[in-house]
């Protein structure tokens, strides 16, 4: 299997020590899921490893690189095409419809978007709908679905079906699931959700400034 992510020996504090030495890979086809409570770091450690904050300890190398030895430049390059980062904050472009959202992403990324896709995520009949039309389950769908149309190697999701309910959340990530399988690509996830956690490849709960692996 492909490495794609490795982080080495990382620490971060803010008011207070949030983790310190942690280290963990991500090979593809392989989803991890980190469990936590809050303020433990959970999205510390993901904006870290996905390119939005350099960590005050340790290194992270994505498919290869050290991405904070590196340009800006280069940086955003992986962050755009290779990486995909979904908030439980939606971060649609308001003044735009659905499908709009979708287009800027294809445009940037230079990829295509998958009819399947949309259908898969019950969103095709909204996509001429603007952002403030659609529900908060509809705008958590189509941001999702944004972010796939990138097709990252990577996908890092913080909280990412906290607006949907239980059994769209499953059916949500059961497409980024087989999606990161038929790409080879990976999935880093951050969820309260412990049942989802285990649909995960490896768990991890932080805790106690480290990383404990579950069973």
């Amino acid at each position: 299997m492909e490495k794609l992510l490795q982080a080495h020996h990382l620490g971060h504090t803010f008011d207070y020590p949030l983790f310190d030495d942690i280290s963990i890979e991500l090979h593809s086809q392989e989803s991890i899921a980190i469990l936590g409570v809050s303020g433990s770091g959970k999205s510390t450690l993901l904006h870290i490893l996905s390119t939005l904050l350099p960590p005050q300890k340790g290194r992270v190398e994505l498919f290869g690189q050290d991405i904070y030895a590196i340009s800006e430049e280069e940086r955003l390059k992986i962050r755009r095409h290779k990486v995909g980062i979904v908030f439980q904050s939606h971060y649609l472009f308001k003044g735009f419809s659905a499908l709009e959202n979708i287009e800027v992403a294809a445009l940037l990324a230079k990829t295509s978007i998958d009819p399947e896709l949309l259908e898969a995520f019950g969103i095709e009949h909204v996509l001429h709908k603007r952002v403030t039309q659609l529900s908060g389950g509809e705008q958590q769908r189509v941001s999702i679905a944004r972010v796939m149309t990138k097709k990252p190697r990577i996908i890092f999701a913080d909280e990412p079906t906290g607006n949907l309910d239980r059994e769209t959340a499953y059916e949500v990530m059961d497409e980024i699931f087989r999606f990161i399988d038929k790409k080879k690509g990976g999935l880093f996830l951050v969820t309260h959700d412990e049942k989802l956690a285990e649909k995960c490849s490896r768990r991890f709960l932080l805790e106690d400034r480290g990383l404990k692996p579950l069973g």
